[in-house]
């Protein structure tokens, strides 16, 4: 079970799952990204798993620990452990896990990597979906901050549901004990775009916004979601002065009545986003009023709205005073380091659970209803 807390929808166990592994950084909010840290702990276990395994000289021996595959995914720097731009397929017992899974989840999908990652090869792209389609009784949220591979990925081949049926019945056919008795024809079957299967992608600021949600926008997908984590700036979604440096025009950045998603009729183009600072070493303030805006624009929109948390840095008040702010942070985090932010407000470093997430004293946990 995985502590993201947007995964732990009502009925379902939250899971993450990482077919793929490995990634490179390319914008702000990929700095401290805390899955090069975890990462670069895989690989050392690795490296000591196979050393005990095998002779301590290794003799050109492969590599066979469980977590084998992160070798070479990380390097280190005077930051700590940075991407190095390799990428990883699974081995098939990971692929395969979501198949073996009874009970519903709700699975993360690549918290370790980005699926459609510019080196992530179509013909791995396709296993995953693949995968998901046949585990149709979980639903799998894909996240990515390469929108147009991945829309290129999704539309570009009409004829993408047959591909996927190819690699998990010709590649896994000696493994019928993890398919068991399901038909070779099964994944053709199923609609495209997969319905228990969600689309998103991750915008820390306005540039990213405007880079990648149009992207977003224009792939088929029942589901279509926004992570605006780690929150590095405001984001403007309805402003119709972005509709215009978009190209794009009044009916729906976020979503509008009058441009209802063909496959979930009624509801926006965007169903949902998730706003959260960031945590760990490093970590930059969020600032409230970044996080109260988007959560306004979405009640205002009938999208709904998950606050993931503050991170590791916790707003004092709406107080702009900082020797007023200074005070509250001695009083209530005796030791703590604080701060204070550019526009006045102060910050003090407590740590992501005690920070807590609850925003003006309110918890916003929705998810989208997805209408059959």
């Amino acid at each position: 079970m995985t502590s993201i807390e947007w995964t732990h929808r009502p009925g379902t166990k939250g899971e993450s799952w990482n077919p793929v592994v490995g990634c490179s950084i390319v914008s702000p909010g990929c700095t401290n990204c805390y899955a090069m840290r975890m990462a670069a702990r895989l690989e050392s276990m690795a490296v000591a798993e196979n050393a005990r395994r095998t002779d301590p000289h290794y003799g050109g021996k492969t590599f066979d620990a469980p977590t084998g595959h992160y070798l070479g995914t990380t390097q280190s720097s005077k930051a700590g452990p940075v991407w190095t731009g390799k990428v990883a397929l699974a081995p098939d017992r990971v692929l395969t896990a979501p198949l073996k899974a009874r009970a519903p989840r709700t699975y993360f999908v690549n918290s370790m990597g980005d699926l459609f990652h510019e080196d992530v090869p179509d013909e791995w792209i396709d296993r995953v979906f693949a995968v998901m389609a046949l585990a149709s009784h979980h639903t799998f949220l894909v996240l990515t901050k390469r929108a147009a591979r991945m829309r290129s990925y999704i539309d570009g081949v009409p004829e993408r549901a047959a591909r996927c049926k190819a690699p998990v019945v010709v590649h896994w056919s000696d493994k019928e004990r993890v398919l068991g008795s399901l038909r070779s024809d099964y994944v053709g079957a199923r609609p495209w775009p997969l319905r228990n299967v969600w689309l998103g992608v991750s915008a820390e600021r306005q540039a990213e916004a405007e880079e990648r949600i149009p992207d977003l926008l224009e792939t088929s997908a029942v589901v279509r979601f926004v992570s605006a984590e780690p929150l590095l700036g405001p984001i403007d979604f309805v402003s119709p002065i972005h509709y215009d440096l978009l190209g794009m025009s009044y009916q729906g950045y976020i979503g509008d009545p009058l441009s209802a998603d063909h496959y979930n009729y009624g509801a926006p183009k965007i169903n949902w986003i998730i706003v959260g600072g960031e945590s760990g070493p490093g970590a930059r303030p969020m600032h409230p009023d970044w996080a109260r805006s988007i959560r306004d624009q979405c009640m205002a929109r009938g999208v709904s709205f998950f606050f993931k948390q503050w991170g590791q840095w916790l707003p004092s008040n709406d107080d702009v005073n900082f020797e007023d702010g200074k005070a509250w942070a001695k009083r209530h985090f005796p030791g703590r380091q604080f701060e204070q932010h550019s526009s006045g407000h102060t910050f003090v470093s407590v740590g992501k659970f005690r920070a807590g997430r609850l925003l003006d004293g309110e918890e916003f946990a929705e998810w989208p209803e997805v209408r059959i």
